[in-house]
Protein backbone atom coordinates (compact mmCIF):
# COMPACT_ATOMS: atom_id res chain seq x y z
CA UNK A 1 0.00 0.00 0.00
CA UNK A 2 1.30 3.41 -0.98
CA UNK A 3 1.57 6.20 1.54
CA UNK A 4 2.69 9.79 1.12
CA UNK A 5 3.17 11.45 4.49
CA UNK A 6 3.71 15.19 4.69
CA UNK A 7 5.22 17.02 7.62
CA UNK A 8 6.63 20.42 8.48
CA UNK A 9 3.56 22.59 8.27
CA UNK A 10 2.58 25.07 10.93
CA UNK A 11 2.10 28.71 11.83
CA UNK A 12 4.73 31.22 10.74
CA UNK A 13 4.93 35.00 10.60
CA UNK A 14 5.08 36.84 7.28
CA UNK A 15 8.62 36.80 5.96
CA UNK A 16 9.39 33.56 7.74
CA UNK A 17 10.35 30.15 6.42
CA UNK A 18 9.10 26.59 6.58
CA UNK A 19 10.35 23.34 5.11
CA UNK A 20 7.82 20.73 4.13
CA UNK A 21 8.76 17.10 3.72
CA UNK A 22 6.90 14.26 2.06
CA UNK A 23 8.09 10.72 2.59
CA UNK A 24 6.80 7.94 0.38
CA UNK A 25 6.44 4.26 1.07
CA UNK A 26 5.10 1.32 -0.89
CA UNK A 27 6.16 2.71 -4.26
CA UNK A 28 9.27 3.02 -6.40
CA UNK A 29 9.79 6.65 -5.50
CA UNK A 30 12.62 7.28 -7.94
CA UNK A 31 10.48 6.78 -11.04
CA UNK A 32 7.80 9.30 -10.08
CA UNK A 33 7.68 12.97 -10.85
CA UNK A 34 6.82 14.61 -7.54
CA UNK A 35 4.93 17.79 -6.86
CA UNK A 36 3.46 20.04 -4.23
CA UNK A 37 -0.01 21.46 -4.59
CA UNK A 38 -1.92 23.74 -2.28
CA UNK A 39 -5.53 24.59 -1.63
CA UNK A 40 -6.67 27.70 0.20
CA UNK A 41 -10.19 27.99 1.65
CA UNK A 42 -12.73 28.62 -1.10
CA UNK A 43 -10.16 28.16 -3.86
CA UNK A 44 -9.23 25.39 -6.25
CA UNK A 45 -6.20 23.24 -5.65
CA UNK A 46 -3.21 24.67 -7.53
CA UNK A 47 0.21 23.42 -8.50
CA UNK A 48 3.00 25.01 -6.49
CA UNK A 49 6.10 23.18 -7.68
CA UNK A 50 7.11 20.02 -9.47
CA UNK A 51 10.33 18.06 -9.86
CA UNK A 52 11.19 15.30 -12.29
CA UNK A 53 12.16 11.83 -11.17
CA UNK A 54 15.88 12.54 -11.52
CA UNK A 55 15.57 15.93 -9.86
CA UNK A 56 17.16 17.67 -12.83
CA UNK A 57 14.11 19.69 -13.87
CA UNK A 58 11.88 21.78 -11.64
CA UNK A 59 9.01 24.11 -12.33
CA UNK A 60 7.19 26.60 -10.14
CA UNK A 61 4.00 28.59 -10.05
CA UNK A 62 4.69 32.23 -10.82
CA UNK A 63 3.41 33.19 -7.39
CA UNK A 64 6.21 31.30 -5.61
CA UNK A 65 9.14 31.65 -8.01
CA UNK A 66 12.22 32.91 -6.24
CA UNK A 67 10.77 32.11 -2.81
CA UNK A 68 10.12 28.36 -2.84
CA UNK A 69 12.52 25.55 -3.73
CA UNK A 70 11.54 21.95 -4.43
CA UNK A 71 14.10 19.19 -4.06
CA UNK A 72 14.19 15.44 -3.56
CA UNK A 73 16.35 12.72 -2.08
CA UNK A 74 15.62 9.47 -3.87
CA UNK A 75 17.70 7.53 -1.36
CA UNK A 76 15.33 8.69 1.39
CA UNK A 77 12.13 8.51 -0.71
CA UNK A 78 11.49 12.10 0.25
CA UNK A 79 10.59 15.32 -1.54
CA UNK A 80 10.98 18.70 0.11
CA UNK A 81 9.55 22.17 -0.31
CA UNK A 82 11.63 24.96 1.18
CA UNK A 83 9.41 28.00 1.57
CA UNK A 84 11.06 31.36 2.26
CA UNK A 85 9.72 34.90 2.43
CA UNK A 86 6.29 33.54 3.22
CA UNK A 87 3.26 35.73 2.65
CA UNK A 88 -0.25 35.55 4.12
CA UNK A 89 -1.50 34.49 0.69
CA UNK A 90 0.62 31.35 0.97
CA UNK A 91 -1.75 30.12 3.67
CA UNK A 92 -3.24 26.82 2.50
CA UNK A 93 -3.23 23.09 2.94
CA UNK A 94 -0.20 21.76 1.07
CA UNK A 95 -0.42 18.36 -0.59
CA UNK A 96 2.29 16.08 -1.85
CA UNK A 97 1.62 14.48 -5.25
CA UNK A 98 3.23 11.59 -7.10
CA UNK A 99 2.77 11.52 -10.86
CA UNK A 100 3.51 8.14 -12.44
CA UNK A 101 5.74 7.77 -15.51
CA UNK A 102 2.92 6.20 -17.54
CA UNK A 103 -0.82 6.77 -17.70
CA UNK A 104 -1.47 3.14 -16.85
CA UNK A 105 -0.02 3.58 -13.39
CA UNK A 106 -1.77 5.19 -10.44
CA UNK A 107 -1.12 8.67 -9.11
CA UNK A 108 -0.96 9.31 -5.40
CA UNK A 109 -1.74 12.15 -3.00
CA UNK A 110 -0.73 12.82 0.56
CA UNK A 111 -3.17 13.79 3.26
CA UNK A 112 -2.04 17.41 3.37
CA UNK A 113 -0.36 19.66 5.88
CA UNK A 114 -1.61 23.07 6.97
CA UNK A 115 0.56 26.13 6.45
CA UNK A 116 -0.65 29.35 8.03
CA UNK A 117 1.17 32.63 7.50
CA UNK A 118 -0.04 35.24 9.95
CA UNK A 119 1.23 37.80 12.41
Amino acid sequence: QVHLVESGGGLVQPGGSLRLSCTASGMIFSIYTMGWYRQAPGKQRELVAIITSSGRITNYADSVKGRFTISRDNAKNTVYLQMDSLKPEDTAVYYCYARPPTATMQEYWGQGTQVTVSS
